[in-house]
């Protein structure tokens, strides 16, 4: 049995996001709100997802920009409290990301009880933030460390806000993860937050990492889902469940009704 089938439930699973406001310590952090004001966005869009039927959430701390490539400890805490706060309301698996540290993120999954985890795991990048070259090595060990073995990881292979240094097609690249780097699922992004992957990179990724499963990463909307779906196994979306598709607005139930309702004809039920 696949292992999408044995954590979600279904084949080709939607996982919505929970879009955290800024954290403290981040330059866009609301003091007056403080962590009651964030606590309270979170459970509003978790609800609001869980309402619409999607298969699983993942929490983000995507509002803490500019984005740094390690996480303040303040970050962890705060991301690690809100899920905790939140875990006896969460009725479907959940993920957890925290941009951009895969250890970081590893740390909270294992303590709040998530099962899977996103992040930039591999390659080395030309990026807003700086030169990044996370370490796949480094964090499956750092996994194996603390026990949280069961935590699935799922590779983003073209980092978003970022180019590869390197001039290694992206299916050649997504063959050699495959092979070397131990991961659970590979994620295809397209060049950021909101913006859609290309059918054809889809494509080509799965035809080389055979069994593994392929997550459409960034840009799935009502209006391409049909079109992108057939070439992967699963989808992650976030910015087009909002209020007027702008990724920092809270999610608008109809609109996860209706792309899961288009969901749920491409499989079938």
């Amino acid at each position: 049995m696949s292992w999408l089938r044995e954590v979600f439930g279904v084949s080709k699973p939607v996982v919505g996001m929970v879009h955290l406001p800024a954290l403290p310590g981040s330059p866009l952090y609301d003091a007056a709100r403080g962590m009651e004001g964030i606590l309270e966005r979170a459970r509003q869009d978790l609800h609001a997802l869980q309402a619409g039927g999607v298969d699983a959430v993942m929490f983000c701390n995507e509002n803490d920009r500019p984005y740094t490539l390690r996480a303040d400890p303040a970050t962890v805490a705060a991301m690690a409290a809100v899920v905790g706060q939140l875990r006896a309301e969460i009725r479907v698996p959940f993920g957890i990301d925290i941009l951009w540290d895969p250890i970081a993120a590893l740390a909270v999954a294992h303590a709040t009880g998530a099962q899977f985890v996103r992040e930039v795991f591999t390659g080395v990048y030309a990026s807003d933030m700086g030169l990044w070259s996370p370490s796949a090595g480094e964090a499956l060990r750092y996994r194996r460390a603390i026990g949280a073995e069961g935590v699935r990881v799922l590779f983003n292979i073209n980092a978003e806000f970022a180019a590869p240094m390197g001039s290694r097609p992206l299916a050649e690249a997504a063959r050699s993860v495959a092979f070397s780097s131990l991961p659970d699922g590979i994620c295809v992004s397209g060049p950021m937050t909101s913006m859609p992957v290309r059918a054809e990179d889809l494509r080509a990724v799965k035809e080389v990492v055979g069994s593994l499963p392929v997550f459409i990463n960034t840009g799935a909307r009502h209006d391409n889902i049909v079109d992108l779906l057939p070439h992967a196994d699963g989808v992650i979306v976030g910015s087009s469940l909002k209020v007027d598709g702008i990724t920092w607005n809270p999610v608008d139930p109809e609109r996860v009704r209706s792309f899961m309702a288009i969901v749920r004809r491409l499989r079938g039920e």
